[in-house]
């Protein structure tokens, strides 16, 4: 395993907005980000929670690719929500996109995130 950094990056998500990139590989593993819902024409949706949480994992499932790996080697997950009033639709959302894989997860309460976004997701995958 190289201790090297190497940054991945797709044109096929949603750019960053700031400074950081989309994800970092090291040690085997892949670093994700937090994705926010952002299609890659740079249209945030915020008012329709399923197909934010659709997006914002989408946008995670290409940055893996691009890195070589795929959701099926997602073993951890954080989901931040704006609202928990949400979560019984995002579980919904989530539990479609990936199937009978269960990654372990936390799904946490904020009082914002960037841009006006209504949920994040970040993760941790094998290469």
């Amino acid at each position: 395993m190289s201790s090297a950094l190497k940054v991945i990056s797709t044109a096929s998500s949603a750019a960053p907005r700031a400074p950081y990139s989309q994800a970092i590989a090291v040690n085997g593993f892949i670093y994700c980000s937090g994705q926010v819902p952002m299609k890659p024409d740079g249209t945030l949706i915020v008012d329709d929670i399923k197909a934010a949480a659709l997006q914002s994992l989408t946008n995670l499932k290409l940055v893996l690719e691009a890195g070589g790996s795929s959701i099926e080697k997602i073993f951890k997950v954080n989901v931040y929500l704006v609202d928990m009033a949400d979560f019984a639709a995002v579980n919904e959302v989530y539990s479609e996109f990936f199937g009978t894989h269960r990654p372990a997860r936390t799904c946490i309460a904020i009082k914002q995130l960037p841009l006006g976004a209504t949920i994040e997701i970040e993760c941790i995958a094998v290469e």
